[in-house]
């Protein structure tokens, strides 16, 4: 396994394995197998609801606890100084452990109208200031945050964050934000490493899948890795874990990688910190009748932001 190293020297294997969404059936079974196939990196957060499966796989595996970087968030609803304090203990005790790996702010504003962001931030930055100085974490960081979001605590607090998770793929590289990552010092990981699903028929990331023999995840996984990015994809069969954990057999070439840099928008959630959540072209009953939201001229603006 590949490691990056964060500005206070603790490392993170390059690909993790992400929990999001994953709290149904034996959600337990799926990280031991993770485990079994090498993973030593979990993402969770409080509001995956995944975290006491983390646990539950780790104890039942045998693996010393010391060989698994944790990585848990706190929710829009656990924000603020007191709040978050009470947060983390609670993800400590579901966790069953006496410390944190990586301990997140998981959304910089608790809603796109949130007029007092700022001071909230702040407050939840301090709280997790002390907790790190306390040893209970061994490093603190973002999720989401924006420039402007980044801002607000380095001209607040005294730590600046290790590690920003962003939503990061083909298509949607979040280039500004980056930038002002690697300015400040501080390291991305990329979360949705492969997109929605329309990644997977594009026709570029088909072509050169096919070139180099790989499937289209695993290419988008290789290109994030040569570009720096850590990564946490999810999956939950072997085989598709095997897949995403093996990327450093292969090379994705300059020029290639030029061609991927360089590809429309595709494949972006819909989700930003500042503002509502967007639906693409999903149709869904309401009132017995079938709604079809179109994508309008400002939500194609949307798409080419940072």
């Amino acid at each position: 396994m590949k490691y990056f190293e964060l500005s206070n020297g603790v490392k993170i294997p390059a690909i993790g394995f992400g929990t999001y969404k994953a709290a149904e059936g034996d959600t337990a079974d799926v990280i031991r197998t993770a485990l079994k196939v090498g993973y030593r990196y979990f993402d969770s957060a409080s509001f995956y609801q995944t975290e006491g499966y983390i646990a539950k796989a780790i104890k039942d595996s045998g693996i010393d606890r010391k060989e698994v970087v944790i990585a848990t968030k706190a929710w829009k609803t656990e924000m603020g100084y007191e709040n978050v304090k009470k947060a983390f203990q609670q993800s400590l005790e579901r966790l069953d452990t006496d410390y944190i790996d990586l301990y997140l702010i998981h959304w910089p504003r608790r809603s796109p109208d949130d007029r007092e962001w700022k001071e909230i931030d702040v407050e939840t930055w301090r709280a997790m200031e002390e907790l790190y100085r306390a040893g209970k974490i061994r490093a603190i960081g973002l999720s989401n945050f924006l420039p402007h979001h980044i801002e607000n605590l380095l001209e607040n607090c005294e730590i600046t964050p290790m590690l920003n998770q962003l939503e990061i793929h083909p298509g949607n590289m979040q280039e500004a934000a980056v930038r002002y990552c690697h300015e400040k010092g501080i390291f991305v990981q990329a979360y949705r490493p492969i997109g929605r699903g329309q990644l997977f028929d594009d026709v570029l990331l088909k072509e050169l899948a096919e070139k180099y023999q790989v499937s289209v995840p695993k290419l988008c996984l290789r290109y994030e890795y040569q570009r720096g990015f850590a990564t946490i994809p999810k999956a939950s069969k072997k085989e598709k874990m095997l897949d995403n954990l093996n990327i450093f057999d292969f090379e994705i070439s300059g020029t290639d990688m030029y061609q991927i840099d360089t590809m429309p928008p595709l494949g972006w959630s819909g989700e930003h910190p500042d503002r509502e959540r967007v639906y693409f072209d999903k149709e869904y009953n309401n009132d017995e009748k079938v709604h079809k939201i179109q994508l309008k001229s400002e939500l194609t603006r949307l798409c080419f932001m940072d």
